[in-house]
Formats: C-alpha cells, structure tokens, sequence
C-alpha cells in the first residue's frame, strides 16, 4: 500500500538515488540502510517522481532499479592485481556510476551509498547532489568527503548524534530523522499470552545480541531473535550455544512477518556496542507498540522518552535487566503514539523533498547568474 502523502506543491522531478551496493535493495532486508533505501524509493514514486535507483542487481526492480553491479562486465576489466577484488570491483562500479551520470539530465542526486567516490567526485556532475550520512566516520568515506568541494552538493544527517560526529569533517546542513511505513508496522495493543522478548537486527558483534541473551537469561524470560547471520564465526562462538527452549533464531523475516513476530513482545532489547546512528529498529517496535529497553547509545536517546523506553548503560547486563522490567509496564498506546509523532516516513519524505527543490533552484539561479549579460 503506497503511503498516504499529501501533494506537497511541487511538480515531478527525475531523482537518482545512488545505493549501498554490499546488499540488495529488496526485502527481507539485510538492514536498516537497505530498508531506508527502498523506502525512500518506493516513497517518491508514490508522490509522482521519475526515480532511478543504482543499486545491485538483486535488487527490486519496481523501484526503477539501474543495476551498477554487472559481473561480466566488472570481469572484463580485469582483477588479477587486485589485492581485494570486492573492494575493487565496488570502486569500478562507483567509478563507472559516476562518470555516467555526468551525461544524465537527473534534476538531482542522492548519494545513499557509504562508498567515498560519489561525494568525492560530486564537483564533475551537472545537477545538484545531496549525500546522506547514515554512519560515523570512518577512514574511506571520510577521505571521500573531505574532498567533497562541490558547491551544488549538501549533506544530511539522520540524527543529531550523526550530525555531531560528522561535525569536525564537514558541518551537515540539516538532520533528518530517518522515518519507517507505519502501515507496515501496525499496532497491537496485546502482545501474545505466552510472554517472551524480542531481539531483531543484523546479528554481527557491533549489534550486541549475546547481551540481549544475558539479561533475558537473568529475569527468567523467553528471548526471540530474528534477522540474518552476517558473521557467522560471532554466531557460532556467542549465540549459537545459547539457543534451545529460552532463547530462538526464527531466522531471517520479511516486513510483514516482522511486524507480527514483533507485535507480540512485552519488550524490545536493543543492545548496540557502537554509537547508533538512528536505530530503525526502536522505530519499528514503537510503532508495534512495544516498549523499548535500550543501551544509551548514539541517536536512541533521540527516539525514545519516558513513556515509550527505558534507557540502560552501556554494555551493562544488570542496567538492561532493569530496563527490561521498566519497559514491560509502559503503556504500548503510548509507544504508538511517539512513533506518530517521530519516526512517520511521511515527515522524512517531505522534507527529503523539500530539499531537494530547494537545492535544484539554488542550483538554477547560480547558472543564471553565471551566464554574462549580453548588451546592445
């Protein structure tokens, strides 16, 4: 079901959206960037826009996919040098993107990759681009943007604790929180009679599951997990010896049976190891209803507040037990409410959109003003 916008006063505009390419854009989603993606995607459609999204070849097609990752021909160039041939042919594919889009007539760019090239190379395209940051720092993609001096080029933050990160390489001109299809996450006042817990993510190290187990383990209550094994030597050492009656892997689900298998929980553990740049996950079990109890890291003090969370310290299984026992007698009215009221992808849309037309005139009164005036 498309998302219910309202008209917004623009006209159509021919949107490139520049992808991740280590996963497809496509459901189940390997992650929270992936599953921005296809939103915003889908979202833009829907309002009227011409959307083109670069991304991998698995990818939805319905969302106006333009594959960059063909593998003959990324076979073709030749990969015997390389020392990192993913790596390489990441950069090949990026690189290949780039220089193309120099020809296209895209009103704008939207760079929601994590790679350095786009930004980088954002001074060669003729359109205004907008580059989101989804994560902190890191070395490439901070090389990449300190060489960003485009003067038809922004950046976005999803959050204002992204923002602070990013603010020693480059100011973000504006945050925007990022937003989920509360359609798809619909609410459910009850949660099952059988009590249990949910975990759901990405299981890799920096997400902090085998914490999540701890404190389930210590209040005597069932923990389910979902979501798909990217490292499997983490899964294996930490998670794997764990699972049996008190703690299931019901494996990797897709939007709707995510949200069924969510609705049910009398909490959501949220248990990050890193700074979390937003936390799509907090979003979505709010919009469930669900209360949250979460280590207070990066942007999910942003989401949460004392009627729908309860926040614990960092890396501290005792403080997540007690927020787990907080979080189970809130009220799951009103964690949908602060979902409405925060994390609806109707108010990131618009006002992704609402950039963008800013940027495209800015863009076109400084062409005007370069071309010299012609006189009698």
């Amino acid at each position: 079901m498309p998302l219910p916008v309202s008209s917004g006063g623009s006209g159509s505009l021919r949107i490139g959206i520049i992808s991740h390419l280590k996963y497809p854009i496509a459901e189940p989603f390997a992650g929270g960037l992936e599953m921005h993606t296809h939103l915003l995607a889908r979202a833009l459609r829907d309002r009227g826009h011409a959307v083109t999204v670069f991304a991998s070849s698995r990818s939805d097609a319905a969302l106006g996919l333009e594959a960059v990752c063909d593998a003959t021909a990324l076979d073709e160039v030749g990969t015997a040098e390389a020392h990192d041939v993913a790596f390489f042919k990441e950069h090949h594919a990026y690189l290949t993107l780039m220089n193309t889009l120099r020809h296209r007539d895209f009103d704008v760019i939207h760079n929601n990759s994590l790679h350095y090239l786009p930004v980088s190379l954002a001074d060669t395209l003729p359109m205004p681009m907008v580059t989101t940051f989804h994560t902190p720092p890191f070395c490439w993609l901070e090389s990449g943007v300190r060489m960003c001096s485009a003067a038809n080029h922004t950046f976005v933050a999803v959050s204002r604790s992204v923002a602070r990160l990013w603010d020693h390489v480059a100011p973000s001109d504006q945050v925007i929180l990022n937003g989920i299809d509360l359609e798809k996450f619909g609410f459910s006042p009850q949660p099952d009679p059988e009590p249990y817990l949910v975990w759901y993510g990405r299981i890799v190290p920096e997400k902090g599951l085998h914490f999540a187990i701890e404190a389930a383990r210590s209040i005597g209550v069932r923990l389910r997990v979902a979501g798909p094994i990217l490292d499997q030597v983490y899964f294996d050492g930490m998670i794997k010896p764990h699972l049996g009656d008190r703690v299931v892997h019901v494996g990797h689900l897709d939007h709707l049976a995510l949200a069924r298998f969510v609705g049910g929980a009398r909490a959501f553990l949220c248990t990050p190891t890193w700074d979390e740049p937003y936390g799509l996950v907090v979003a979505e079990a709010l919009a469930c209803g669900v209360p949250v109890a979460a280590f207070a890291r990066g942007a999910i003090p942003e989401i949460l507040d004392e009627s729908c969370g309860v926040l614990a310290t960092p890396d501290d299984v005792a403080s997540l037990a007690a927020a787990v026992r907080g979080a189970i007698r809130l009220s799951r009215y009103d964690c949908r409410r602060r979902a409405e009221q925060t994390c609806d992808a109707r108010r990131m849309i618009e006002s992704y959109e609402a950039l963008y037309n800013r940027r495209i005139a800015m863009h076109a009164e400084s062409e005007f003003c370069e071309v010299p005036l012609l006189h009698a």
